[in-house]
């Protein structure tokens, strides 16, 4: 089905807020670590997608640490992966509770991925899901508003548009990843900027660029790459545009700089795509120079 949830509605919650991941990955590691999660997994990195991913399965009954709720806060997009023992885990559900409250509080985006089981299954608790719950019944006679909590969470998640392995792509999992990804990528905006696949020379000098931006004082620099025309300045320049945009509220990649200053309004259209590239939900139509230069600085 189709995923149609409104992307990163223009709300000022959801843009003042702090992000420092681009995707939460909510997964039940026993039923899909080793697969299906890693291999989506390593395809967000690769599009170059800051992805959150818990490396460390939480033992039976063990409750959510203060880490995992954090990066579910600083996440624009939770991608919930609901397999067939889902459920079973406490950890997973108060992942779940968390990814729902900042649905409806910050409007994070909830992607669902039904991967070996029915979205009947989960927004109704039948099945193995039915199973999960019987087997939390003590835990949840002693806190009953979290069990109810957890239920409600499971309906709303499955009420949402997502993605089914076996009825989107007939179980071929290679091509779900492509269209969750492609689809996370849209939700994005995603900027990945396309650079030579193995450029001759050119890794070690971006890693050096990375150094003494990620080095600064203050977290602020400005560092210049020059040298004559055709070395692979401005490949260089796309190279660690990608590999630190995402770690960033706002980011924008200027090319052609000395071309479009040249025009008579070339500057004040520069201020402009700057300011919108940072600033998406506004529509920006500065007069003059000067007044980009005070907007920029505000």
């Amino acid at each position: 089905m189709a995923y149609s949830e409104s992307p990163f509605s223009s709300t000022s919650s959801f843009y003042s807020h702090r992000w420092n991941y681009d995707v939460f990955l909510s997964f039940r590691g026993e039923d899909t670590r080793k697969q299906f999660t890693d291999h989506l997994y390593s395809a967000l990195i690769q599009a170059g997608i800051h992805t959150f991913r818990d490396d460390n399965e939480l033992p039976r009954g063990e409750e959510i640490s203060l880490e995992l709720l954090r990066a579910i806060e600083g996440s624009r997009i939770s991608v919930v992966v609901f397999s067939r023992n889902y459920a079973s885990s406490r950890c997973c559900l108060d992942e779940l509770v968390k990814i729902i409250e900042c649905r409806q509080k910050i409007h994070q985006v909830v992607l669902p991925i039904f991967y070996d089981t029915d979205p009947s299954d989960v927004r109704k608790q039948t099945g193995s899901y039915a199973k999960a719950f019987d087997e939390h019944e003590e835990h949840f006679k002693e806190e009953m508003e979290k069990g109810n909590k957890c239920r409600e969470a499971l309906a709303q998640a499955a009420n949402l548009s997502g993605w089914g392995l076996n009825n989107e792509t007939n179980g071929y999992e290679a091509e779900l990843i492509k269209k969750v990804v492609n689809d996370v990528a849209c939700k994005l905006g995603n900027k990945t900027l396309h650079v030579a696949k193995h450029p001759v020379g050119i890794c070690s000098r971006v890693q050096d660029v990375i150094s003494l931006l990620t080095g600064a004082r203050n977290n602020v620099a400005i560092v210049g790459i020059h040298g004559i025309a055709g070395i692979g300045k401005t490949t260089i320049a796309k190279a660690v545009f990608n590999n630190l945009y995402s770690r960033f509220e706002g980011s924008s990649f200027l090319s052609g700089v000395k071309e479009i200053s040249d025009k008579p309004t070339g500057l004040v259209e520069l201020q402009e795509r700057l300011l919108h590239d940072i600033l998406k939900p506004n529509i920006w139509k500065i007069s003059n120079v000067y007044e980009g230069m005070n907007l920029i600085k505000e």
